[in-house]
């Protein structure tokens, strides 16, 4: 355990204007359908510099097509939030998981999609804040089962494909039968229950898509139960892979080849099944250069008695097991994991991990055998070559209080240098957590390509590294991650004090190489590239 005087999140829902309670089924939840929550995405909706936060809702078994509609909040600052759904022309009412934020048609605004259980959703910037449903002129979007989406680049030509990741074959009108968990009858599923195979979508540069999950190889594996996906440059070869998160199965990794199709490699370097050779069920994915290497590394959230899972980037797309070294491992083995987050909260130049936590079995299943319905959340200050666990620092706060929750998405949402905190849990309130710990320097950095024709204004796949005094920092933007959430495309350095300036190394998604010296600390920078 260590000091909790520099990591501090404060709960502020009540004074922030946010007064959302999500529908994921009902209360206790008695399908698999209803236990995966749903999602959250922090946007530049009206293009005003700041995070504002969509969130896409659910709906319940017996009307799973109309749910009580997503919501769109504008941020005013201050942490002050604005309901303005109606007034953006967003109707969407399905069953809603995970979201994705991306300039699909090269338009310079950001759009929506939304995965969805049944057809999913394209939510197209009109601007002057206004949405509109373009999804069946722009394809994207199949009647399975989707649980969370990433934009990226998968072929190289410059605009924004579209990966999702699909869960199960499930009807409501007739659900599978119950099953057992140590000794305790259950809903049924995932295992045992048919798993819906991926969707690859690519983007013909205008925000028109077509399905191409045979042609370029996604689909030569066999389908899993998905649950999470980023689309990355994991090896730095110039060239966008795609993790796919899977519960009860292995994790994929596909690598595209020179005759541009991919190929699954998960297995072969490590990063489909633990130390133990034994597959998990992933949930939640969060990326960070943890040992200082240069490569990103892989942390995945699991079920009880399973425990979370580091995966240390060696280079060449090979990956190996570290849990038990940086201590993440036995510690969470209580714990149903969901939502994580690497983020340097006390702006100490590493970064820190946040887990959130959640059953998915109701109280009559759990209580009775000491499992935890609700859950407290995990949170692990970086220490040198290890993380240890932040103990609460006072009775009833946040991190001390128990919640079923499911996503979160970190962001500095105040604009004072460090990274707050959405979660939502499961039929429960959508919380904002203000990170009033962290007094330190920092820098925000977000891009632009500005170039006439750019499909990719936000820099989506790009690598950030800061030099300073210190030493090297690294962060990658990138969509997907944390669980079922669009985290905002920026990098979030903290530093010392004594860093007036500092120099930036940009690596664009198509591998230019941007330097940019000697830029002030203390501020949001966006770096433009013309």
């Amino acid at each position: 355990m260590v000091s909790t005087a520099r990591l501090q999140l404060r709960d502020v829902t009540a004074t922030s204007g946010i007064d959302l309670v999500t529908t994921s089924g009902r209360t206790p939840s008695t399908q698999v359908l209803e236990v995966k929550g749903g999602g959250l995405a922090l946007l530049d909706w009206d293009d005003d510099g700041d995070h504002d936060l969509f969130v896409p809702n659910g709906a319940t078994l017996d009307r799973p097509d109309t749910g009580p509609g997503c919501r769109l909040y504008e941020n005013r600052g201050g942490l002050q939030f604005v309901d303005v759904t109606a007034a953006s022309g967003l109707g969407f009412r399905r069953w809603g998981f995970g979201p994705a934020v991306g300039d699909a048609d090269g338009d310079g605004r950001d759009d929506l999609f939304v995965a969805c259980f049944g057809p999913d959703a394209l939510l197209r910037n009109e601007g002057g804040g206004r949405f509109r449903d373009i999804t069946p002129s722009a394809g994207a979007s199949d009647p399975q089962w989707s649980t969370a989406a990433s934009f990226t680049d998968f072929d190289g030509d410059g605009d924004l494909d579209l990966y999702v990741a699909n869960y199960l074959e499930f009807d409501t009108a007739r659900p599978p039968p119950p099953a057992r968990f140590l000794g305790v009858t259950v809903f049924g599923g995932p295992a045992g229950l048919p798993a819906a195979p991926d969707s690859a979508w690519r983007n013909d540069g205008t925000g028109a898509f077509t399905d191409v999950s045979e042609a370029l190889g996604f689909r030569a594996v066999a389908p899993r139960h998905g649950l999470g996906v980023v689309g990355l440059d994991f090896d730095d070869d110039g060239r966008q892979e795609v993790l796919v998160g899977n519960d009860s199965g292995p994790n994929f990794l596909f690598s595209r080849g020179e005759a541009s199709t991919f190929r699954e490699v998960g297995l072969e370097g490590g990063l489909a099944t633990n130390a133990d050779g034994r597959e998990q069920a992933t949930m939640g994915l969060a990326i960070a250069d943890v040992d200082g290497n240069g490569l990103p590394d892989v942390f995945s959230t699991n079920f009880q008695n399973d425990g979370n899972t580091l995966h240390l980037n060696l280079g060449g797309l090979a990956f190996e097991d570290r849990s038990l070294e940086w201590g993440l491992g036995p510690v969470s083995r209580p714990f149903v994991g969901w939502a994580a987050g690497f983020a340097d909260l006390d702006l100490d130049q590493d970064e820190d991990l946040v887990v959130l936590n959640g059953h998915v079995y109701p109280r009559e299943v759990t209580e009775p055998h000491g499992w935890g319905h609700a859950q407290v959340p995990l949170l692990f200050e970086r220490d040198g070559s290890a993380f240890s666990r932040v103990a609460s620092h006072a009775d009833g706060d946040w991190l001390a209080t128990p919640r079923c929750s499911r996503s979160g998405v970190f962001a500095d949402l105040d604009r004072d240098g460090d990274l707050d905190l959405v979660a939502g849990e499961l039929n429960g309130p959508v919380r904002v957590l203000e990170n009033d710990g962290a007094s330190g320097n920092w820098l925000v950095v977000a891009l632009e390509d500005a170039r006439p024709g750019s499909a990719n204004r936000r820099g989506l796949g790009a690598r950030v590294e800061l030099l300073a005094k210190a030493g090297r920092q690294r962060r990658w933007i990138h969509a997907g991650g944390s669980y079922q959430a669009a985290q905002p495309p920026e990098a979030c350095f903290g530093l010392s004090g004594d860093d007036a300036h500092v120099d930036l190394v940009v690596t664009w998604p198509d591998g230019w190489i941007e330097s940019v010296p000697a830029v002030a600390t203390r501020q949001h920078l966006l770096v433009t590239r013309r």
